[in-house]
């Protein structure tokens, strides 16, 4: 087995961060490149366990910390570096998984069949990245289906810009999490780039959709949106929240049994 661990790419702005890469002895040539969600990391929960679950399936497993996550190279959990967080956009993390894309095709050669999985903030991500050619399909754990909703208040619109940055309490950490205000007007100019509408209704990749029946960070209603862009089923799955019954710090040596049947989903798809 190859195992790296907090290993280093340099993603958006020439910012490092950490990535993580594991190659099982029973290799069956795919590779699962994961992407973590708003105020997330790569280590956050049980993502680690599902790692390990499809690496004992055969799976080579990928997952990193976005560049401008609040994470460091030296400490990749939790949020130590606010300002970094501060200047984070949507545009730096499509960067950043296109960094990673290059960062697996200077490591690994052959380059595997390369499928993303990206959970919330993250799965819109990998919709707006899954036009690359690198990308054989794109697996979706309860995603956003849109970035200009985010940015739909226009009350709290003005009162961002005329305060140059505005804060959101992280409820587990307790941080006033920062955000400036060229996050909107970085959409602003990218918006037909991080359109993931328009991504998806000219996306001809096999898709996967899961979403939590119970979800009130994302509504199931984008998860509906993403099944009707794509022409691909939307697979629910019931009595379950935005993170599949996960939580961090994830103490239990097992996946929690929602995220567990996320993963059946997923490999029934990938088989």
């Amino acid at each position: 087995m190859k195992s790296i661990r907090n290993a280093i790419y340099e993603g958006a702005d020439q910012r490092s961060s950490l990535i993580d890469l594991e190659i099982p002895d029973n290799y069956n040539g795919k590779l699962l490149l994961f992407a973590h969600g708003y105020m997330g990391f790569k280590d956050w929960g049980a993502w680690n366990l599902m790692q390990a679950h499809f690496s004992k399936l055969g799976y080579a497993f990928c997952k990193f910390n976005f560049s401008h996550n609040g994470g460091t190279i030296i400490n990749g959990i939790d949020f130590p570096d606010l300002e970094a967080f501060s200047r984070n956009t949507y545009s730096y993390e499509v960067l950043d998984l296109l960094a990673v894309l290059d960062h697996l095709e200077k490591e690994l050669n052959p380059l595997p069949e390369i499928h993303l999985i990206g959970h919330s903030r993250g799965g819109g991500i990998v919709l707006l990245c899954a036009q690359d050619h690198r990308v054989r399909s794109i697996i979706t754990l309860a995603a956003i289906s849109s970035i200009s909703k985010r940015f739909s208040d226009q009350k709290m619109i003005e009162q961002w810009e005329a305060e140059g940055i505005r804060y959101h309490r992280n409820q587990r950490t307790l941080q006033d999490m920062p955000h400036r205000f060229e996050q909107v007007l970085d959409f602003r100019k990218n918006a037909d780039q991080l359109n993931i509408q328009k991504a998806c209704q000219q996306l001809q990749k096999p898709t996967l959709i899961i979403h939590g029946a119970q979800d009130t960070s994302v509504p199931v209603s984008e998860g509906e949106d993403l099944s009707e862009w794509l022409n691909s089923s939307l697979q629910l799955i019931p009595d379950t929240d935005h993170v599949f019954g996960a939580k961090q710090p994830w103490t239990n040596d097992e996946l929690p049994a929602k995220l567990l049947e996320a993963c059946h989903l997923i490999e029934r798809f990938l088989a």
